[in-house]
């Protein structure tokens, strides 16, 4: 399944818009089977904060669909599906409240974000829900990765726990290889 960015419809007046963000029958014609059990929302003060680069293991692996509520964020995320002609590489796009955008991200890809503007809010729906044991990640400026994370003068701000995620250079996928190349696709506006 691609990586795809969907515009939820505004309906606009003199109050300001309205937007229907999520609706399981638009959704799934663009998804297929793909159901969401949890929504998670995260806060950041600060620019150049950096949440990521996460994922969890089958059989809790996660589908997600990313939005962004305040601010702007570069989205991420890493190819980790064993046998791709792409593993190990990452596609980015940057999601703003503003613009209303929102990112899907299949099973199978390490996810994460670098905050461009203070008081960022994001939220989230996930397929599988949250399980501590099978939760991991990836390093965030691991060179094999290579991604170009915007971070500001002042340098990243991680959590402890992210400090301390492993690289890829030893990284074993649990995922498989679906056949379906990675691929960031922008679908065209007001499609849902």
């Amino acid at each position: 399944m691609a990586i795809l960015v969907v515009t939820p419809r505004r309906f606009l007046d003199e109050r300001g818009w309205f937007s229907e963000t999520y609706n399981t029958r638009k959704w799934s014609t663009l998804l297929g089977e793909v159901s969401f059990v949890q929504d998670n929302e995260s806060y950041s003060r600060q620019v150049g904060t950096v949440r990521g680069l996460h994922y969890q293991r089958p059989p809790f692996a996660q589908a997600k669909v990313v939005r962004c509520m305040r601010g702007s964020i570069l989205d991420v995320a890493v190819d980790l599906r064993a046998g791709s002609p792409t593993y190990g590489q990452a596609v980015s796009f940057e999601l703003s409240a503003s613009g209303g955008q929102q990112i899907f991200i299949p099973i199978g890809f390490a996810h994460g974000f670098i905050t461009l503007e203070p008081d960022t809010e994001i939220a989230y729906k996930v397929s599988q829900y949250y399980t501590p044991d099978h939760e991991f990640g990836l390093k965030w400026d691991d060179p094999d990765l290579a991604i170009n994370w915007p971070t500001p003068p002042t340098g990243a701000h991680l959590s402890p726990k992210d400090l301390l995620l492993g690289g890829f250079k030893d990284f074993v996928s649990p995922f498989v290889y679906d056949g379906v190349p990675m691929a960031l696709t922008v679908m065209p506006d007001n499609i849902i």
